[in-house]
């Protein structure tokens, strides 16, 4: 189950799930493109990876497609180490909005991790408007199909 809280004193949205998986694992997953691609969002949505550098450095940029109709994501990479990742998240729709994000794989132990997002925006009104966006559904969605990915050996 994910969990996803808005802070009360500060413009941050923090989300956490636990997956059977290590931390290299999910590193994997949240780096390696063809794979990313796979998991990211809601069912309804296919994604294609249009850049993506995976490195402290490097960026991204990728495209959510539903019946023709593209959504379109980008940012940097500031830091990508074995057990966090540090980076920027744009929806190019709404291209003010921009999100500072710190992924943090906690190993559980028996090959377990729980993953830790925690996403600062600018406002309150633009945290808002993210958890307003469906959020909670692409981030349901996407989080299964990486647990069966995980499951069946994919990653």
């Amino acid at each position: 189950m994910t969990t996803v809280e808005a802070d009360p004193a500060v413009p941050i949205i923090r989300v956490s799930r636990d997956f059977r998986a290590t931390p290299t694992q999910l590193l994997r997953a949240h780096t390696d493109p063809e794979l990313f691609a796979r998991w990211i969002g809601p069912d309804s949505l296919r994604t294609r990876i249009d850049e993506w550098d995976a490195r402290s450095g490097g960026s991204y940029r990728y495209v959510s497609v539903r019946d023709g109709e593209e959504f379109a994501f980008h940012g940097c990479f500031h830091e990508i180490r074995p057990d966090r990742i540090v980076q920027t998240f744009t929806y190019e729709g709404s291209p003010d909005d921009v999100l500072l994000e710190t992924l943090r794989f906690e190993d559980l132990g028996d090959g377990r991790t729980r993953l830790h997002t925690q996403s600062l925006v600018e406002s309150f009104e633009a945290r808002d408007a993210w958890l307003k966006s469906g959020m909670e559904t692409g981030l349901e969605d996407g989080y299964a199909k990486l647990e069966r990915m995980l499951t069946d050996g994919t990653v």
